[in-house]
């Protein structure tokens, strides 16, 4: 998508798709960052104007609002940095903002500040460095018009810091046009932090775009993001763009699971999880037998695991599911099927799976005497 050039433009409808995702991800982030961290940042790096030429909300927007909104009390001091390159959209937002900021809690700082992400971003950073400081723990936005003005380099920075989190756009449409075009090397090879993208030149349409995500996603894991969870937004059957989201933790990864779950049955998206090329349809009813394989792939020659060790496993990037999708939805009917075997504490009722259970699945489960394993450390999990 080519950059507008009007001070407000139509929004387009998968937008939509991606700011509801980011708020239900907001109303999770906000109390459990804010919780324990004096201070926390949403960072808009290509912020426009905040709203669009009908009146619907930009992300700026829908960030303040969700703070303002939210019914648990953020005790943190929550600062919204805005950065918009466009004086005229800059200047647009401040406005937006002057008028919003009565909504907003005392301990709520808004800025915006005009110029272009990178040269923004770097300076910060930079004098971050010079202080031998670490950034705040941050959710950091990059959606741009296109593929230039988001290098890997700086998202490489950014997650340096313990508890920052990138949530950029990926956009195809743009990158498969322009993919051969010598004027846009130089920019690919900072978006991607590598010129291996090159080798999807010779790829036909559907291998080249699993290959070029799959690149980025490697990238992304390479500069730091334990977690990658990405989803796709199409216009009807065409897909546009998509999101990634990276983070350090594994209760990043699943709380937006869980965000995009809640919103996508409404919306024209889909989610993709790690492995491109199964596609899990979010519906009302969805469908636990893909999860059902995971599981069963995953730890059938594992012994006896715990429930802990399930549930950190469906909350990592290596599924499309989340952690409340697993006891009832799987773990019980897998039991009834007969293909886990479950030992739980005395006095546990047949169906519930407390952290005391051990489970096993697999070829062994029909055994009398299954092999046992030593015993399996308790995580750290859902800490961030």
């Amino acid at each position: 998508m080519a950059a507008p050039k009007e001070i407000l433009w139509r929004r387009e409808d998968h937008t939509e798709g991606k700011h509801l995702v980011l708020r239900e991800y907001l109303k999770a982030w906000l109390p459990i960052l804010g919780k324990d961290s004096g201070r926390i940042l949403f960072i808009d790096g290509f912020a426009g104007p905040g709203e669009y030429e009908g009146g619907e909300e930009g992300s700026p927007v829908v960030a303040m609002r969700t703070l303002a909104e939210h019914s648990a009390r953020i005790k943190a001091e929550v600062v919204f940095l805005f950065i918009e390159k466009d004086e005229r959209r800059a200047q647009h937002l401040k406005d937006l903002v002057d008028r919003l900021r009565p909504r907003l809690p005392p301990t709520a700082k808004v800025l915006v500040r005009q110029g272009d992400f990178d040269s923004r971003m770097t300076e910060a950073l930079d004098r971050l460095d010079e202080q031998k400081g670490l950034m705040a723990p941050a959710l950091v936005m990059i959606d741009p018009f296109g593929v230039k003005g988001m290098p890997m380099d700086v998202i490489r920075r950014i997650l340096a810091n313990p508890k920052c989190e990138v949530y950029a756009s990926f956009m195809w449409e743009a990158m498969n046009r322009f993919l051969s075009t010598p004027e846009f090397e130089g920019p690919l090879d900072e978006l991607f932090g590598t010129a291996d993208w090159r080798a999807a030149n010779d790829l036909a349409e559907k291998e080249r775009r699993g290959f070029l995500y799959g690149l980025y996603r490697s990238q992304l894991k390479e500069a730091g993001a334990v977690q990658v969870v990405h989803f796709d937004l199409y216009a009807g059957n065409r897909l546009r763009y998509s999101i990634f989201f990276g983070t350090g933790h594994t209760k990043g990864s699943d709380r937006m699971k869980k965000a995009i779950w809640k919103v996508a049955p409404w919306g024209d998206f889909s989610f993709r999880g790690v492995m491109r090329d199964q596609l899990v349809l979010l519906e009302p009813q969805p469908d636990f037998q893909p999860l059902r394989d995971r599981l069963q792939s995953r730890f059938a020659d594992q012994g006896w695991v715990t429930v802990s060790d399930i549930l950190e496993f469906v909350s990592s990037d290596e599924t499309a599911y989340h952690d409340t999708q697993v006891k009832k939805p799987v773990l019980k009917p897998m039991e009834e099927d007969g293909l886990i075997r479950v030992e739980r504490p005395e006095g546990s009722r047949k169906g519930t799976f407390s952290e005391g259970c051990r489970i096993l699945f697999g070829p062994a489960v029909g055994s009398a005497d299954p092999p046992e394993t030593a015993p399996m450390s308790q995580s750290t999990l859902f800490m961030f």
